[in-house]
């Protein structure tokens, strides 16, 4: 459930429509050479441990604008991240959910930064015990912050983490709201301190909010994470550009 994944298969072919357009229908499902050659496996290649509880459809199951969107992702990133083949079991869902999704984590307007969007599913999946979306998504937070320690330091313990006083404020909003906790005029308060406006509160909460159901979907249906993730964004690009071998 990630901005980049999503961004990047949108890029890539200017005729695929965004996802709020394929929630109405906007393609009609035609046939497809690459999704009638196989079925997605739910299990991982080097695992008998399913991705999850619910089976994942055959590619000549699944609705076209789904599989597009999913090669998209695959051929853009190497890999193709769970969450997407776990939702393709409900297709209206699935495309409920990734327009949502993007509306809130790729709109261009406010102060969050893609880093903060990524720390904020962090420290709160943690409190929803979600392995899911703390692996996935500090992965993120790696690569965009260019910080490899901090998320992890976040799982740990968010007070005792290397935070700005503003990333403090931040988590302290979206984890009240993650707690369903009592939100009074403090809450906005301590934000507007640190320099967010009412509109920035509005995204922090929701970032939260829809994050909270997703952390309970990938509870029960015990969604795994991939093993990019574990991985991704650990060494800087130049340290690995320096660990190939000079090709002859």
């Amino acid at each position: 459930m990630s901005s980049w994944l999503l961004r990047a298969a949108q890029r890539s072919r200017p005729c695929l429509p965004h996802l709020p357009h394929l929630a109405s229908g906007g393609l009609q499902r035609r046939p497809h050479a690459a999704a009638l050659s196989h079925a997605y496996s739910t299990k991982e290649e080097s695992s008998a441990r399913p991705i999850g509880r619910y089976p994942v459809p055959n590619k000549k199951d699944m609705p076209y604008d789904i599989v597009e969107l999913m090669e998209e992702v695959e051929m853009k990133t190497g890999f193709l991240p769970n969450v997407f083949k776990a939702m393709s079991h409900r297709p209206a869902e699935f495309r409920a959910f990734f327009a949502y999704y993007n509306a809130i984590m790729n709109k261009d307007t406010g102060q969050l930064s893609k880093a903060d969007k990524e720390l904020i599913i962090v420290a709160t999946s943690v409190v929803n015990r979600c392995p899911y979306c703390v692996v996935a998504h500090g992965a993120l937070h790696r690569i965009y912050s260019k910080q490899p320690a901090l998320a992890d330091q976040v799982i740990v313990n968010w007070k005792l983490a290397d935070l700005s006083d503003r990333e403090l404020a931040m988590l302290d909003f979206a984890l009240a709201v993650c707690r369903a906790e009592n939100i009074t005029e403090e809450h906005f308060q301590k934000l507007e301190a640190q320099g967010f406006d009412r509109e920035d509160a509005w995204d922090i909460g929701m970032i939260s909010a829809f994050f909270a159901m997703s952390n309970r979907i990938a509870h029960y249906i015990d969604l795994r994470p991939n093993k990019e993730f574990y991985t991704m964004g650990r060494t800087p690009r130049e340290e690995k550009e320096k660990e190939k071998p000079e090709r002859a």
